[in-house]
């Protein structure tokens, strides 16, 4: 403790559903006025975001915090002592440490401080600073895009991917819808590597070349949603397009690609039709077998889909017809907001007869 920490340990709290820049505002002003912060994660079983995930996030974006998680399945309701006696039983379990301090923007913050025989310090009252607030992030993410940490974008970005056998069109379509929603790219990974693998192109094809080409397309998928400005995303190829091409060229199926392919489930799969003419690029050598591999890719997002997977349409025609109704599909993908379960509703005491969601802070 020195003058210009004036407290040992310091303890947040919240929901963090999801988590967002008053949260992390608020834990910051913790950090500059404790020795040590708790950051306790407290979800309660209804809630759809793992509360594990969300203390990840919240330990990447705070390092100099001690992010810890448990479930809290107790009522919130303000006026019952068996309540807040449950909430504040949790939050002991999670500490390694008796806390002199309480941060929270909201005044609860001072009964929980007095249970815990600490000092409630009032950060940013009324949300002046920072103007957000979980319930406004869940009904309306893009709307407040500037308030997110890039993990939690990645979260909510919408994926869509562009697949095909080879000559479909698959990276002029893709290309063309990065450019009308201005997004960033995702490039094809296994293009790339196809170019330069040792032996070229004449050598043989080994399992562990589908392993890297995959991990890596995944990684470019991802850091692109970190960098998106909008909750959308197009991606040239995916890991499941990759378990078709180790078929092809392998002559089998992979069960590590296609096991790490099923983690990775898109919002939409848009197939680009295999009616245009073959134009050879020098990289492609598969104008005998791309009708079969049009009818294996169809097969296989058929039955991705009817397992309960990401839905899939068969674009065909010009290049401006495939635009016009890829479009069609992904703007209402882009107008819906990846859907959290709504939290713990909130009782207010006997004198109430009525429950309402429960009000989001900067500490919840």
């Amino acid at each position: 403790m020195s003058a210009s920490r004036p407290f040992r340990h310091g303890l947040v709290i919240g929901k963090f559903y999801p988590p967002h820049a008053g949260h992390l505002a608020l834990v910051r002003a913790a950090l500059a006025r404790c020795d040590r912060v708790t950051v306790q994660v407290l979800a309660s079983s209804q809630e759809s975001l793992a509360p594990e995930l969300r203390a990840a996030w919240l330990a990447a974006e705070l390092p100099g915090a001690h992010v810890v998680h448990a479930v809290d399945d107790a009522p919130v309701d303000y006026a019952d002592d068996g309540a807040w006696d449950a909430h504040v039983a949790v939050m002991r379990s999670l500490l390694d440490a008796p806390v002199d301090a309480v941060l929270t923007s909201d005044s609860y913050g001072a009964e929980l401080a007095s249970r815990l025989g600490a000092t409630w310090v009032q950060v940013d009252a009324g949300r002046r600073g920072t103007p957000v607030s979980g319930s406004a992030v869940r009904a309306d993410p893009a709307a407040y895009w500037w308030a997110l940490p890039a993990p939690v974008r990645a979260w909510y970005v919408r994926r869509v991917v562009v697949l095909g056998a080879e000559s479909t069109g698959t990276t002029t379509l893709a290309e063309a819808l990065t450019a009308h929603y201005g997004l960033p790219a995702v490039p094809e990974f296994g293009r790339e590597w196809s170019a330069v693998r040792p032996g070229g192109l004449e050598a043989p094809w080994h399992t562990a070349e589908f392993d890297l080409v995959a991990r890596e397309q995944a990684r470019l998928e991802d850091d692109a949603a970190t960098r998106s400005p909008v909750p959308l995303l197009v991606c040239d190829t995916d890991p499941l397009a990759t378990t078709l091409w180790h078929e092809r060229y392998v002559g089998a199926p992979s069960p590590s690609v296609q096991a790490f392919a099923a983690g990775r489930v898109p919002d939409l799969y848009l197939l680009t039709g295999d009616e245009i003419p073959f134009v050879q690029d020098g990289l492609r050598d598969g104008e005998h077998v791309r009708h079969d591999m049009q009818a294996r890719f169809r097969e296989v997002l058929a039955a991705q889909a009817d397992a309960g997977g990401a839905p899939w349409f068969e674009l065909r025609g010009s290049h401006d017809e495939r635009l016009r109704a890829a479009i069609e599909l992904v703007d209402p993908l882009k107008r819906t907001p990846r859907p959290l379960a709504e939290p713990m509703v909130q009782h207010h005491g006997d004198d109430v007869d009525v429950t309402v969601p429960a009000p989001e802070r900067h500490s919840s």
